[in-house]
């Protein structure tokens, strides 16, 4: 074995140009960036929304209403939804845990009843939130609205 024939394995390294190699390789001189002007120098680099000096879109287009960062996002679950949960797995208590089990949301979401729909058999339902329509449905039959 030779040292001077040795080789990569075959399709393990790519073809590319190799820029700046000198005139006999055609990438050399000015190494394919072109004549003169900002991006031919070393260290450029293009700011992400950077146009050219025109205002920049991001601050051309308005902003406009508010944004509340304690904003706190609920996934709406009807009493219908809940009936045929119940009615599928005989269930009289419904939990959050109960609900990610079904796959109705997900472990990190809060979870309001609401309203919509009609309950037939008493449920003992625990959420982060409930309608005063689901609260009133679920106590007409004598079931529990448990806010955790």
């Amino acid at each position: 074995m030779d040292l001077s024939k040795l080789k990569p394995a075959e399709g393990s390294t790519k073809k590319r140009k190799r820029i700046g190699r000198g005139q006999g390789s055609g990438y050399g001189g000015t190494s394919t960036r072109g004549h003169k002007g900002q991006k031919s120098r070393s260290g450029y680099s293009r700011k992400a929304g950077f146009e050219g000096g025109q205002m920049p879109l991001q601050r051309r287009v308005p902003k406009f209403g508010f944004k509340n960062v304690n904003r706190k996002e609920f996934k709406g679950i009807n009493i219908s939804t809940l009936q045929e949960l119940s009615d599928r797995k005989k269930l009289t208590e419904i939990s959050v845990e109960t609900l990610i089990e079904a796959g109705l949301m997900q472990k990190d979401t809060l979870v309001k009843i609401l309203g919509n729909g009609e309950l037939k058999n008493k449920l003992n339902v625990k959420a982060h939130a409930f309608s005063k329509s689901a609260i009133q449905a679920i106590e007409a039959l004598e079931g529990k609205a448990e806010i955790i």
